[in-house]
C-alpha cells in the first residue's frame, strides 16, 4: 500500500493554517478550570514542547492500570476541561485506565504554535507512554483531537486501539461547508497541505490494531456517509452511528451506548 500523505513544507503549513483559521469557528481565549473534586487524584502539570513550548495537561491515574488512554479534545474554548463532563474519565478509571488530557496548542496554558495540531497528539502521546511506564497506549480524539490523530497514527506505532469521535474527514472542507465556499480551488492552492489533511488519505494506514468511529447522523457540517466511508477504509475499522445526534451530540444522546463501544474497542486489544 503507498505511504500516507507526506507533511507539506514548512510555509505551505503555515499558510494552510492560516486558512483553518478563518474558515474554522472563533473561539474566545479563557483560563481552563481545574478538573472537579470528583475527578481526584489528578496531577496537572505544564510539559516541554519540541518548538520550545508548553503543553497543558492532566494526568488522572487508576489504580492496578492495564492500560492508558489519551483523550484529545474538540475545538472548543474549554479544552481538556470538555472531558470534566459526560463520564469517559470515569468510566475508563473504572476499567482501571489511567488517562492524560491536553490542550492543543493555543488553548489553556499550551502556547500557540503556527503549524498543524498533530504535532499537539504527538507531544502528548510521547508525555503518556512515559507516564504509563509500559503500559498499553490507547487514544480517543473527539472532533478536532480526532481528526489530528489521524496523520499521527498512521506513521506511529504503539498505540493499540483508537476511537474517533465525530470526526469530520477534512477540515478544509468542513469550514468550507459551514461558510458556504466552494472547494474546487482550495485543492490546487495548497496541494500537499489539502492531501495530508485529507483522512480519506490517512485511516488506510493508521497502525492500530483496532478502531471505532462514532458520529451523530443528524450532524449537519458531517455527512452520515462520511462516518461510513472512514469507518471502511480504516483497517479493522468499526462504526457506531447514533440515530437523531448533531456533532458532538453522540455522547449526549447515548453515552452508555458510546461509552460502552469505546470500552470495547480498548479492551479488546491485546494486553
Amino acid at each position: 500500500m503507498p505511504s500516507p500523505p507526506p507533511r507539506p513544507p514548512a510555509w505551505e503549513e503555515r499558510a494552510a493554517e492560516r486558512m483553518l483559521a478563518v474558515l474554522g469557528p472563533k473561539l474566545p481565549r479563557i483560563k481552563q478550570p481545574e478538573p472537579p473534586e470528583a475527578l481526584r487524584p489528578f496531577d496537572r502539570f505544564l510539559a516541554p514542547r519540541r518548538d520550545g513550548g508548553m503543553l497543558d495537561a492532566t494526568w488522572f491515574p487508576a489504580e492496578d492500570a492495564r492500560g492508558a488512554v489519551l483523550l484529545a479534545p474538540p475545538w472548543l474554548e474549554w479544552g481538556q476541561a470538555y472531558f470534566h463532563r459526560r463520564g469517559r474519565i470515569e468510566a475508563l478509571r473504572a476499567e482501571r485506565y489511567h488517562v492524560l488530557t491536553f490542550d492543543l496548542a493555543g488553548f489553556g496554558r499550551s502556547t500557540l504554535a503556527r503549524r498543524f495540531r498533530d504535532i499537539d497528539v504527538e507531544e502528548a502521546l510521547d508525555v503518556m507512554a512515559a507516564r504509563a511506564g509500559g503500559l498499553p497506549q490507547h487514544l480517543w480524539g473527539v472532533s478536532s483531537g480526532g481528526y489530528w490523530a489521524h496523520p499521527v497514527l498512521a506513521l506511529r506505532d504503539g498505540v493499540t486501539s483508537a476511537v474517533f469521535e465525530d470526526v469530520s474527514p477534512h477540515l478544509i472542507e468542513y469550514g468550507a461547508h459551514r461558510a458556504h465556499l466552494p472547494l474546487s480551488w482550495l485543492g490546487r492552492v495548497f496541494p500537499r497541505a489539502y492531501a495530508f489533511e485529507d483522512l480519506r488519505q490517512q485511516a488506510p494506514h493508521l497502525r492500530v490494531e483496532r478502531c471505532l468511529y462514532v458520529g451523530g447522523a443528524r450532524d449537519a457540517a458531517i455527512r452520515a456517509r462520511d462516518f461510513v466511508e472512514l469507518a471502511r477504509l480504516a483497517p479493522r475499522g468499526e462504526l457506531l452511528l447514533v440515530p437523531g445526534a448533531a456533532h458532538l451530540g453522540a455522547i449526549k444522546a447515548s453515552p452508555g451506548k458510546v461509552i460502552g463501544a469505546a470500552l470495547r474497542t480498548f479492551g479488546w486489544a491485546k494486553g
